[in-house]
């Protein structure tokens, strides 16, 4: 089985500046969104490795307003179909019923972690990603009240977990990856956490489109 984690690091961009506390505020978020500043994302696609045809999903990405705000993440159970334990935002197909992305990524919310919609405020969408098995996901960032509960679905989450915004927010700790994939090198972002005596390994997807909300926040 493939282990992203062994793969070697080939850079860590500590010498890029942090988004302050001050940018991490409910107020900075709402303002941010509100009025967005010229930028582009630093990472749009990843390799494919199928044929299938574009398929369409959101995520959610759920930033909790704590003393310090978090980010809430799912390692998804081992027996899923795709992406099988691995960490990623609640989410997942846009489905014909959905009126839009950012309602697709609510109802997968609740459906995965239990988050009551009347609890988000969502703020906005990031650009698109595609990932290397050709979903076109768009990534629905909103604001969550503490006291919400979160109650994760045992189907498809094997355990939900929240890191600091600041943490994901600072280069320092945003890991460059590189390997040869069947003759063509690959490249990735990662930003291990250490979670108490366990390391939470975010890579791929999940740490592209992190990577591209440092960009929006930082420009």
């Amino acid at each position: 089985m493939f282990d992203p984690s062994t793969v070697p690091v080939v850079g860590v961009d500590d010498h890029l500046p942090r988004v302050l506390p001050q940018g991490l505020t409910a107020e900075a978020l709402r303002a941010r969104f509100l009025m967005p500043p010229v930028w582009e994302p630093e990472v749009r696609r990843e390799p494919r490795f199928t044929d299938h045809p574009p398929r369409h999903a959101a995520v959610l990405v759920p930033v909790f307003l704590r003393d310090e705000p978090t980010v809430l993440l799912t390692e998804r159970t081992a027996h899923l179909p795709t992406h099988a334990g691995q960490i990623a935002f609640p989410g997942g197909k846009i489905d014909p019923h959905d009126r839009s992305a950012t309602a697709a990524a609510v109802r997968e919310a609740h459906e995965e972690v239990g988050l009551d919609p009347a609890d988000l405020e969502v703020l906005g969408s990031l650009p698109e990603y595609v990932t290397a098995t050709a979903f076109v996901v768009t990534p629905v960032v909103a604001l969550v009240p503490a006291h919400a509960a979160v109650r994760p679905n045992p189907h498809e989450v094997a355990e939900a977990f929240e890191v600091p915004l600041a943490f994901l927010m600072d280069p320092a700790h945003h890991r460059r990856h590189e390997m040869l994939w069947e003759g063509q090198p690959r490249q990735w972002f990662s930003m291990p956490y250490r979670d108490g005596a366990r390391e939470r390994f975010i890579w791929g997807a999940t740490a592209a489109m992190l990577r591209n909300l440092y960009r929006f926040l930082s420009a």
